[in-house]
């Protein structure tokens, strides 16, 4: 295990239910981390952002997604899993986003989150992240699902036809979404 993350894990590996969020973003914040110990793990994908998973538990997945310049996931939710976002290199964009009451998705906002910045959600909290930087400028996250995030909710802008999107493993190691 890379000894920058050895206290995050050994908090994980105890888990016997989900993290309380603020835990969770707190032991993020914390983390003493560079990227060069995380090298092995910050494999880009020229198609998609890339998820590598770096460990697993019962209670948890801890990933690094690498993200070339203008790669953004859908807009999604995290079904069954809180989630916890340290950006480890460049800078992450953020949209929120809630529901109309027509049932079609709207941003509420955007907040860019440079190096350190530490974001945390919940099950239902809509967003998107994006890497939206000039230049080429790559974007490198730490996440923790917990539990493992199963399926995400996806949405569009356009219609309110919901899609539902698995996390599989295969996702998992630089094959992107």
């Amino acid at each position: 295990m890379v000894t920058c993350l050895a206290p995050l894990v050994e908090y994980l590996d105890r888990l016997d239910d989900r993290a309380p969020i603020d835990q969770l973003t707190a032991r993020l914040a914390e983390l003493a981390i560079d990227c060069d110990e995380l090298h092995e793990w910050m494999q880009f994908s020229q198609q998609h952002y890339a998820r590598n998973l770096v460990a697993a538990g019962p209670w948890y997945n801890l990933l690094v997604l690498c993200w070339l310049n203008g790669q953004r996931s859908p807009i999604h939710d995290h079904l069954g899993s809180s989630c916890g976002v340290r950006v480890l290199r460049g800078t992450m964009t953020e949209t929120q986003f809630k529901f109309s009451a027509n049932g079609l998705v709207f941003a509420t906002g955007s907040r860019e989150c440079p190096p350190g910045s530490v974001i945390g959600s919940l099950d239902h909290d809509l967003h998107q992240v994006s890497n939206l930087q000039a230049g080429a400028a790559d974007l490198v996250t730490l996440h923790v699902y917990t539990p493992p995030l199963r399926f995400m909710g996806t949405y569009s802008l356009t219609d309110n036809v919901r899609g539902q999107e698995a996390m599989l493993l295969e996702f998992s190691d630089a094959a992107g979404i």
